[in-house]
């Protein structure tokens, strides 16, 4: 049932209308921040507003405008748009805390603009949640890379403005030269019909041929999704502050590009359909080759966030690689892979930013030894490998029990081997990690332990890799809700 709302107009709003008031209170920054944390827990709270009523298979909806005839800026909420939302409003609220750490404590320059834009991206990144068309989907996709390049190039020396360059050129290039020619394809072939309803919208009007071309198009041209050859963006990335790092791996950026991607194949084309173009396949091995590719290159980096980046990058195949599969189990495990690796990569990128404002230290061959002086990080940073890993009784174990589900459903053997070589890979550069820094002495110098004088990060760093590390076991002993979602977009 589809029932009009302003809610979601409120939701998308809300962290926008917070902008000015952050640019007012630069000379204040407990107020700048409290501005930021009202916003925060205000749009969670709209979202918590309509989990009930998604969860009784009512659909919300809101339009405003009309950019093209007939096409106006539409929101819609549906379970994916609602599991989305959920994630990045809850993890904003997180981010922020850390934030104010991480900021704080190495004394960054620029905050007010920091958490300004912070601001902006999440709204750009519900105002793709929610989107209800096609149109609105590519436009928002777009603030979102425009607002998070202010981001990314925050230090402002040459190292930071060349990823910046790599950034952005990527991702609106890749847009401009594959999405929107396709979005244009779409909208002709439709009739002008390019809104996200039951069934898809190309149903009967393109055939295999044009079929492929177009999710192809879709596929490799959201290149926030990561996927190799469109990738490199993303450890260039990696010269930005951490809580945006955090930001752009396990919230906001990635996971709009693997959300695009999954509303291509559930809301253009829906898989029913794509069975019958029988165009999957190749999406399947591109997602494979990146799995594979990435987790190979994360076993080489010696800098602990380009470490991570890689592994994004293979994460985020899996979330393509499932719904590639064009089942109900596969498409299942990469909506419930959103969730599950958001919090198992933030949990990660947190402990990486702590272990450097504590100790100055990012490259892994520094961290033999640390969990001595920093115990709490390194246990969290175990239990988030655990759960990226895929191991009981951790979040990742339900999302990757699916994707392996999937693969049997659509006869593809091959990827379930694919699917426990990349567990084990992600074993092999996960693990020694948290394993050598709990377990082993710390380096010495001139007789000295080298790390004595470093103890944990300040609490506003602290808690919040706390907390979403307790979520990676809080979603493996309760999935119902992650489930429940998935199986409305399913049916």
């Amino acid at each position: 049932m589809i029932e009009f709302s302003f809610i979601p107009l409120f939701t998308w709003l809300v962290s926008l209308l917070a902008v000015p008031a952050i640019l007012l209170c630069r000379k204040k920054p407990d107020v700048r921040e409290g501005v930021t944390f009202l916003a925060a827990f205000l749009k969670l709270g709209m979202v918590f507003m309509m989990l009930p009523l998604i969860r009784d298979g009512k659909i919300l909806h809101f339009r405003f405008g009309e950019i093209l005839p007939g096409i106006p800026i539409e929101f819609r909420v549906d379970g994916l748009g609602i599991l989305f939302a959920l994630v990045a409003s809850s993890l904003w609220i997180l981010t922020t805390l850390y934030s104010v750490g991480y900021m704080r404590g190495l004394k960054e320059h620029d905050q007010t603009r920091f958490f300004a834009y912070f601001a902006i991206s999440l709204s750009a990144t519900i105002g793709v949640a929610f989107a209800g068309n096609l149109l609105t989907l590519y436009i928002f996709y777009e603030i979102l890379s425009l607002s998070t390049y202010p981001l990314v190039i925050h230090h402002g020396d040459k190292e930071a403005r060349t990823g910046g360059r790599t950034y952005l050129s990527h991702l609106l290039g890749t847009s401009v030269a594959f999405v929107l020619p396709a979005m244009i394809y779409c909208y002709w072939k439709s009739g002008t019909d390019i809104n996200f309803t039951e069934g898809a919208f190309l149903d009967g009007k393109i055939g295999s041929s044009d079929g492929l071309i177009v999710l192809l198009a879709f596929t490799l041209g959201f290149a926030k999704s990561g996927l190799m050859p469109f990738h490199s963006w993303l450890p260039n990335a990696m010269v930005a502050p951490t809580p945006v790092s955090a930001l752009l791996h396990a919230v906001a950026v990635v996971k709009v590009g693997v959300f695009c991607v999954l509303r291509i194949f559930t809301g253009v084309f829906d898989t029913d359909f794509l069975q019958k173009l029988n165009v999957g396949t190749v999406i399947t091995y591109i997602a494979a080759f990146t799995i594979i590719v990435s987790s190979l290159i994360a076993l080489t980096q010696d800098n602990l966030k380009r470490r991570l980046a890689f592994s994004t990058i293979g994460q985020l195949a899996y979330i393509v690689l499932g719904v590639s599969f064009l089942s109900s189990n596969g498409v299942t495990g990469s909506v419930m892979h959103i969730a599950m690796h958001a919090f198992g990569k933030i949990t990660l990128f947190f402990c990486a930013g702590a272990i450097f404002v504590a100790s100055g230290k990012k490259y892994i061959s520094q961290m033999v030894g640390l969990g001595k002086q920093m115990p709490i990080t390194m246990i969290a940073f175990l239990i988030g490998s655990l759960s990226i890993i895929g191991l009981p009784p951790f979040g990742g174990a339900w999302s990757k029990w699916y994707l392996f589900l999937g693969a049997l459903d659509a006869n593809q053997t091959a990827m379930v081997i694919v699917l426990v070589i990349s567990s084990l890979l992600n074993i092999a550069y996960l693990l020694p990690i948290p394993v050598n820094a709990l377990f082993r002495s710390p380096s010495q110098k001139d007789g000295k332990d080298s790390d004595s004088g470093i103890k944990e990060a300040p609490l506003a760093c602290l808690i919040p890799l706390c907390i979403t590390a307790l979520a990676g076991l809080l979603f493996f002993l309760f999935p119902g809700l992650g489930f429940e979602l998935a199986q409305l977009i399913t049916k």
